[in-house]
């Protein structure tokens, strides 16, 4: 059974058609389609249901069978970067699941503390919501991801990076200028931007624990098109410190409620996972010192010895954060 032919179906169901797959493989459409005919007359089965008009999709058993595919594919990865590792000649790719504030505000540092001892490893992102993060650790697409507290799945282990206040946004010129925090009901009456991607939910709970309802002006999902209403004047917002305090022409001030996300990286299994990955994880670990490890690190030991003296990451519950 052909380790390629895998690589082939698991880079066409990614990309949803022969013809990317083809052209990101730098192989011919019919040799594609070849190989994914090949290894259904190998396995006896068909994977793919081929319609002119709704696409590809995968088949009853095809579904079963790409998340162990998908895990054959991480061992061999990660076969090759043990062997690298040992003759010195490193190798790998790391995919990472992200969202749009720690994309802006977080990968840049890790990747430059990364890539400056590890400079051949290779990355591949994913952006997406918290719910489509976790189905791509569960299926196998991406190796780590950034998620929040009670928004994945608690079996994952986790390495926490650090404490993101919701903070409200407004224009220079406001009223809120010379206010210190601002009360939930001075956001009554305003007009108000409400994010619907990654922290509606967790608006909308600060809103019904004040038993207010907002004056909704807008419904925006991009958080760069939010910071742009608001330098405009258009309305308030409220929103993550880390993202919102690197927007120009945008003040910022804490609520009098005390909230905050808990922003972590996580793994399906970090024992399962690759050298680079562990690394990568340990880097991420280092690089935030934050309160939320201190809290932590008077109940759980963050960093282990393995057997052969090598450090890595211990296993952090979800449910711990």
């Amino acid at each position: 059974m052909s380790i390629v032919r895998f690589e082939i179906l698991s880079k066409v169901i990614e990309l949803g058609s022969f013809t990317k797959a083809a052209e990101k493989l730098s192989m011919t459409q019919s040799a594609v389609s070849h190989a994914i005919s090949s290894l259904e007359t190998e396995l006896g089965v068909p994977l793919l249901i081929r319609d002119r008009r709704k696409g590809l999709a995968l088949t009853e058993i095809g579904q079963r069978t790409l998340p162990h595919i998908r895990e054959v594919l991480k061992r061999i990865e990660a076969i090759n970067q043990e062997i690298a590792l040992a003759t010195n000649l490193e190798t790998g790719i790391i995919r990472i699941g992200t969202f749009a504030s720690a994309s802006s505000c977080l990968l840049p540092k890790l990747l430059a503390k990364f890539q400056k001892k590890h400079p051949k490893i290779e990355f591949k992102f994913y952006e997406g919501t918290y719910e489509e993060i976790t189905e791509w650790l569960q299926s196998g697409i991406i190796d780590i991801g950034f998620v929040v507290k009670g928004k994945t799945n608690p079996s994952f282990d986790l390495v926490p990076l650090l404490k993101d206040n919701m903070v409200v946004a407004f224009h220079p010129e406001h009223k809120f200028l010379h206010k210190e925090t601002i009360d939930m009901y001075d956001l009554e009456k305003e007009p108000f931007i409400m994010p619907t991607g990654m922290y509606q939910s967790h608006i909308e709970e600060l809103f019904e624990e004040s038993q207010i309802k907002p004056s909704i002006r807008f419904e925006v999902r991009d958080c760069t098109t939010i910071a742009n209403m608001v330098q405009e004047g258009l309305g308030v917002t409220i929103g993550t410190e880390l993202f919102l305090k690197t927007q120009q022409n945008i003040e910022i001030r804490k609520l009098n409620l005390t909230s905050y996300l808990y922003i972590a990286l996580a793994c399906s299994a970090i024992s399962d996972a690759s050298p680079a990955v562990k690394e990568f994880l340990m880097i991420a670990k280092n690089a935030f010192d934050t309160e939320l490890v201190k809290d932590l690190e008077s109940e759980i030991q963050l960093i282990s010895k393995t057997e052969n003296g090598m450090v890595r990451p211990v296993v952090i519950k979800e449910e711990i954060l």
